[in-house]
């Protein structure tokens, strides 16, 4: 099984092109969070995503992380530990201040038992956002060492544009719903000019092609779950154009229907991550073998019209 990197936005690291998402992990144990990590380990995937309000409560999944594994010092050094900002559950709001970013970062460290996190994102755009109030969070973050980069999820074009009046440090990645099934960031822009729905724009106005032009990587969350929302594609009796697609490819590239609903994503030339919500091990692993499959370009497409995209 090969890994397949990619930059992680404009910097001169090389991430994973596979993250292991930490958001269901509250109330597995800690041996079941030590399989799930070294499954992902062995597989190849150094990269973990969390945020603060993952778990039900602030900072619960974070707090699982920190106190199953508790990392020595070699094996920090080792991962690439992700968190996010900005959601404040209790209230129903968004809050990007200086004081919130913040104080959600101490309390991330402490819950993940570490000094720093690699990689913070704001979690979603906040209508009330003062590019100042961020700008000011992430240097205070940046010149005490406790974050390394910044970045984005949820994020249109025009909106990490008002960040960027204010905010000094790279927009480093921008995490973004896609599946083969919610795929709009992709295909919209296949029936751009068309008539009926597609006149609507859903792809947050060129946010894939926009974040090719200024280096930040898109991380795709959700990459396996339907456009409305319930349950996963894969296997979906309802589905039936795209599991028959999918089981044919697995069948010719001897891998499973996950690693190819995972390569459809990994084979665009964006160089996106995916993030995996699973706490299967077994899923991680087959998942992983998504990383570098060569679909080729009338495998892609096929697999775009059996999800039921116009490729006019």
């Amino acid at each position: 099984m090969t890994m397949r990197s990619v930059p992680l936005g404009p910097t001169d690291t090389r991430v994973p092109n596979i993250v292991a998402g930490m958001m269901r992990i509250r109330d597995k144990s800690d041996d079941e969070i030590r399989d799930l990590y070294r499954a992902a380990r062995d597989a190849g995937v150094t990269f973990f995503d969390h945020a603060d309000i993952y778990g039900g409560q602030m900072h619960a999944c974070e707090e699982r992380f920190g106190s199953a594994l508790a990392l020595r010092p070699a094996e920090r050094e080792e991962v690439v530990l992700q968190t996010k900002a900005g959601i404040v559950p209790a209230e129903g709001s968004y809050d990007s201040s200086h004081a919130h970013i913040v104080s959600s970062v101490e309390g991330s460290l402490r819950a993940l038992r570490t000094d720093y996190v690699d990689v913070l994102l704001i979690h979603r755009p906040d209508a009330l956002v003062e590019p100042e109030e961020v700008a000011r969070a992430f240097d205070e973050l940046a010149q005490s060492g406790k974050v390394r980069a910044f970045g984005v999820s949820n994020h249109t074009p025009r909106q990490i544009d008002l960040l960027r009046t204010a905010v000094r440090q790279p927009i480093v990645a921008n995490q973004l719903q896609l599946s083969l099934s919610h795929s709009s960031i992709v295909t919209q822009g296949l029936a751009a000019n068309m008539a009926a729905e597609d006149a609507v724009v859903r792809d947050g106005g060129g946010v894939l092609d926009y974040c090719r032009l200024h280096g930040i990587t898109v991380q795709a969350w959700s990459p396996f779950q339907r456009s409305d929302g319930n349950g996963v594609l894969l296997g979906a009796e309802d589905l039936p154009d795209l599991t028959a697609e999918l089981d044919r490819l697995a069948a010719r590239h001897d891998v499973t229907p996950t690693a190819i609903a995972t390569a459809w994503i990994t084979r665009h030339p964006a160089g996106m991550q995916v993030v995996l919500g699973t706490t299967t091990p077994e899923r991680v692993t087959a998942a992983a073998a998504g990383s570098d499959i060569p679909l080729t370009r009338a495998e892609w497409y096929g697999l775009v019209r059996a999800a039921g995209h116009a490729v006019p």
